[in-house]
């Protein structure tokens, strides 16, 4: 009877603990889970079930590695926060795999996603037709951004500065080079791109954010 109480009162622990340390990290919706956050969640949740298992075993044993866990997830979350590098590195980037209606498939080889993935998150966006998609991307959540062409053909905003740094993939992606964009960023008054949050182009027009 004696046990039964302690693993009563260990789950209901851990699930407090639990419960706080994840309200710590922030709030992010299932689908937009970074690996890190999942690998986290795994072994906390891995560690709870062994300290409710083991009853013998001293509770301080599991409560601490959670909150070492705890940590590293917020010292790595403000080491993305502060670098794009550091970020890619953890999450990796948005991929287009649609342009103007034409599948990459060389980056859909890369990024192991094959037709059926494809065609199964075209048909929930309700695409029957690829030559309908002006662009999809795939973001670092495994979800596909779709956006359909219009008759205006109004296009999406590529982000071509962030955190400071030029994003090299997105100007060839637009057919630009660097020095077309710091001619541009110039004109409108802007030196020094380390200055620069987020810049943003989107047909002809650029969207500045300092930080």
């Amino acid at each position: 009877m004696e046990e039964i109480f302690r693993v009563i009162v260990k789950t209901m622990i851990s699930y407090g603990i639990i419960l706080f340390i994840f309200r710590i990290m922030g709030k992010r919706e299932i689908g937009e889970l970074s690996i890190i956050d999942i690998v986290v969640y795994l072994m906390m949740a891995e560690l709870a079930v062994l300290a409710i298992e083991q009853p013998d075993t001293p509770f301080i044993n599991a409560i601490l590695p959670m909150f070492v866990l705890m940590g590293i997830q917020m010292i790595t979350a403000f080491i993305s926060l502060k670098s794009k590098k550091f970020r890619d590195l953890l999450e990796g980037e948005p991929v287009i795999i649609i342009k103007n209606g034409k599948i990459d498939e060389e980056e859909m080889k890369k990024q192991r996603y094959n037709f059926d993935d494809l065609f199964l998150q075209l048909r929930q966006h309700g695409v029957r037709n690829i030559a309908e998609v002006d662009y999809a991307i795939l973001e670092n959540s495994g979800r596909l951004s779709v956006f359909i062409k219009e008759e205006e053909n109004q296009g999406i905003a590529v982000p071509l500065v962030m955190d400071g740094f030029i994003q090299k993939k997105h100007l060839r992606m637009i057919g630009k080079n660097e020095r077309w964009l710091l001619e541009n960023l110039h004109k409108l008054g802007y030196k020094d791109i380390k200055n620069i949050s987020l810049c943003s182009y989107e047909n002809g027009h650029f969207f500045v954010d300092l930080k």
